[in-house]
């Protein structure tokens, strides 16, 4: 027996981006919570890009912010630029994205951990899983101090037999010369679960007094930013600008000459990398026909000279690396601080999780982040919350919270994970959303606000909040509604934005679906009795515009949530059901889905399966009622 460190409600192992979103869920839903990482420093640390948000990967942001999570909040706290990306589509589309001082960024998530009263943080490495009677109830490190909890979160990123790969280079390591958690990758597979060996990788960070920024395009920030939380108002952070550069004839030249050296192609990587987020020498090769790649120049804060190379992740050789940037206009005599390196690492092989991201093979156990074999700060943290909120709900006693697809891109994620796993490190991105136009960055809040407020981590005073702002978007879109308006009245704005006259009375909202006509042209016919602020206006907006298109998705989802209430019992055995094809029987068995509309998202099952098991439920259901009878 080790000595006892203390019992918990929930313990998190890893305090990255999923481990600070699960350990302050789990602390503010009243459970007693305590966080061990290897090491304190790193709270929250970014190893790779200084940013968060951008596409599909923002709505993930607003959706935890909308919950009552905090990376909306603590880059709103500690940006260096934000902007609006994709202005120019429809707002399925529109994503933030916001350049972090990485430091700042770091500390500041920490000190909001700390000043969590439920929440315990240690520094230690977890080797072992304690496993009673066939469930998780604690953690060893590697000192032999053994804690107990009814729920245990695991958030290891790519520290699980972390490898670092540099040219001809390897060695044991987690991400920026941590180090790699070994032991514990060995206890997982003890214990029966199915680990898969990913790869990532990062650029080489360069001195900004050494890049010509005459030779590279200026990217300057939005001069009034949006935010990530809901919460934030106003913003006096100062801004730097980025800059665009791009890959030169000589760059390609130099990496095809140094292909033998590249580890991904002389086959030392066994990992499978990241299809949308492939590193320069990947690119090179797979897009011969393009002569330039684009090559963003990032500060990573405001007190430090380091510029990150956003789009130049490698593993070459430093040699070659630092020959590859210099071929770059705008570097030609740059200086390199720090080298870009792949990292492998072990995942779990993510159907082996239920909706809940509870492990199926040991109840008690979760697992949220690059663990299950995603890539990203942003789809880390929104498992982080959600595995947080259901680790204390098990300790509760209550039910999981699980978000459907039509309800948030976290939904997509998790849904995604579960029921078609992956055979890379998985991206989020806005075409994996089937109903993206509900999904939209304006209006994560009236997705989820509630549940948020329901699990209790939203406080009374922002629902209040929230409710008056869904109020009056109501009460504004029955006013345009209501409001009729003659040809003399609107023609002359109508001509203005290049839209045709009317011939006879209409109503305002009529005028606002035209898409040459914007609410602030209404505005000046007949404005509001109600304060509207400008989040209110455009939510107005989008609402009308779009009203019919958001109609038919919704019917869609109304569709799929029959399905979804269709649950599947447990103990099936597929390889019962008589005309199941042979690849459904083992993919049904292997995955376990809760419901006919998840069995039908899993590759292999297909119409004609669904058919048969609906009949097979509706046959188990009857004579269950008849049994209970």
């Amino acid at each position: 027996m080790g000595y006892h460190g203390g019992s918990y409600d929930v313990i998190v192992v890893g305090a990255g981006h999923a481990g600070v979103e699960a350990a302050l869920a789990a602390a503010r839903m009243g459970v007693k919570t305590l966080m061990i990482t290897i090491n304190l420093d790193m709270v929250a640390f970014m190893p790779c890009n200084p940013s968060i948000g951008g596409p599909a990967k923002g709505h993930v942001v607003r959706e935890i912010d909308a919950l009552g999570g905090e990376m909306g909040r603590n880059i709103d706290k500690t940006f260096i630029q934000m902007r609006m990306l994709n202005t120019g589509k429809g707002p399925a589309v529109h994503a933030l994205r916001a350049q972090a001082d990485k430091f700042s960024y770091q500390h500041t998530m920490k000190e909001t951990l700390e000043l969590e009263p439920n929440l315990t943080m240690r520094q230690g490495m977890v080797e072992e899983l304690i496993v009673e009677d066939g469930q998780c109830v604690g953690v060893i490190t590697k000192t032999g101090t053994e804690y107990r909890a009814n729920a245990v979160v695991l958030t290891t990123g790519t520290y699980l037999r972390g490898k670092i790969i540099m040219g001809e280079l390897m060695y044991e390591s987690g991400p920026n010369n941590q180090q790699p958690s070994v032991r514990l990758a060995e206890n997982l597979r003890e214990l029966g679960f199915e680990l898969v060996r990913f790869k990532t990788g990062t650029p080489p960070r360069v001195h900004k007094d050494s890049i010509d920024f005459s030779k590279t395009e200026i990217q300057p920030g939005d001069e009034k930013p949006k935010f990530f939380s809901y919460e934030t108002k106003s913003s006096n952070n100062e801004q730097l600008p980025c800059w665009l550069t791009y890959t030169s004839e000589v760059t390609h030249q130099i990496i095809n000459d140094n292909l033998h050296r590249a580890p991904m192609f002389s086959g030392v990587i066994e990992g499978t990398g990241p299809r949308y987020c492939p590193s320069i020498e990947d690119k090179v090769v797979r897009f011969a026909d393009k002569s330039k790649h684009q090559i963003f120049l990032e500060p990573e804060g405001k007190n430090t000279s380091e510029y990150y190379v956003q789009g130049l992740s490698t593993s070459l050789p430093e040699d070659v690396q630092l020959a590859v940037l210099r071929s770059i206009p705008g570097m030609e005599n740059v200086q390199m601080m720090r080298n870009g390196y792949a990292i492998e690492y072990d995942a779990i092989v993510p159907t082996q999780l239920r909706p809940s991201l509870e492990t199926k093979r040991l109840p008690g156990l979760f697992t949220a982040g690059q663990i299950n074999g995603t890539s990203g700060y942003e789809e880390a943290a929104g498992q982080g919350i959600m595995a947080g909120i259901n680790a204390a709900r098990k300790v509760q006693g209550k039910e999981p919270v699980i978000l459907d697809r039509s309800q948030g891109y976290i939904g997509v994620l998790i849904d995604d994970l579960v029921t078609k796993g992956t055979n890379e490190p998985y991206r989020l991105l806005t075409s994996r959303a089937e109903y993206r136009l509900l999904l939209r960055h304006d209006n994560a809040d009236l997705r989820l606000t509630p549940v948020g407020y329901e699990i209790g981590l939203i406080t009374e005073e922002r629902y209040q909040s929230f409710l008056d702002k869904r109020n009056k978007v109501e009460q504004e879109v029955e006013r345009l509604a209501s409001v009729k308006v003659r040809p003399s009245e609107v023609n002359a704005m109508l001509e203005e934005a290049g839209s045709a006259p009317i011939q006879d009375g209409s109503n305002l909202l009529n005028m606002l679906r035209r898409p040459e006509v914007g609410y602030a042209q209404i505005e000046q016919i007949s404005p509001s009795p109600l304060e509207l602020d400008e989040e209110m206006k455009e939510q107005v907006e989008i609402q009308i515009k779009y009203a019919g298109y958001i109609e038919k998705q919704l019917q869609h989802v109304e569709r799929l949530q029959k399905m979804e209430k269709k649950k599947l019992p447990e103990d099936i055995d597929y390889n019962d059901i008589q005309g199941l094809a042979m690849e459904a029987k083992q993919k049904l068995n292997k995955i376990r889905p809760v419901s006919i509309g998840q069995a039908s998202r899993i590759s292999g099952v297909t119409p004609a399966d669904i058919s048969i098991l609906l009949v097979y439920l509706e046959h188990y259901n009857r004579v269950k009622a008849a049994r209970a009878q």
